[in-house]
């Protein structure tokens, strides 16, 4: 494994341990040319997964991306690092098992929502915000509103009234 301070080939590895969740083995390594440490996560990768984005392009999936996409429709919520980890993990164990080679970004992102939905709607607006691609405020309000009509049976909204 090359370290990311130096750029040195070789590393040792340090520690072994399984993640939380155990869909992962977390390595802490040492660098043999600069002595620094670091940590690696290795993954199980089923398929090598290529993504059709909207233009035509192609490019390699990036576990790393969609991940970085829903931390930031979860920013300051409550919602941890460790959920989104497990989120993310299932989304890609369920494209992985699709047993296409070829993904589309619409299949990645209704994936997103329908996790997103489950895990916090607040999160789940955002992560709609763009990836529905809102042209107006009023796209939003709609948006939101139908969010609220399936709310969490277990969190009634309360009518307003006189009392």
């Amino acid at each position: 494994m090359r370290c990311p301070f130096c750029a040195h080939d070789d590393s040792q590895v340090k520690d072994s341990r399984p993640t939380e969740d155990g869909a992962a083995i977390r390595r802490r390594r040492q660098c043999e040319g600069c002595g620094a440490r670091f940590t690696t996560f290795e993954r199980i990768q089923l398929r090598e997964l290529t993504v059709l984005k909207s233009e035509g392009r192609r490019e390699t999936f990036e576990r790393d991306k969609l991940a970085r996409s829903v931390a930031l429709a979860c920013r300051k919520r409550p919602v941890t690092g460790g959920q989104i980890d497990q989120m993310v993990s299932g989304i890609q164990r369920q494209l992985e098992t699709l047993g296409e080679q070829e993904i589309t970004t619409a299949q990645i992102g209704a994936l997103a929502m329908e996790a997103l939905k489950r895990l916090d709607s607040v999160a789940y607006i955002r992560f709609a915000s763009v990836y529905k691609d809102f042209a107006e405020a009023r796209d939003f309000e709609e948006f939101a509103g139908s969010v609220r009509e399936v709310a969490d049976p277990n969190h009634p909204v309360l009518p307003m009234g006189d009392g």
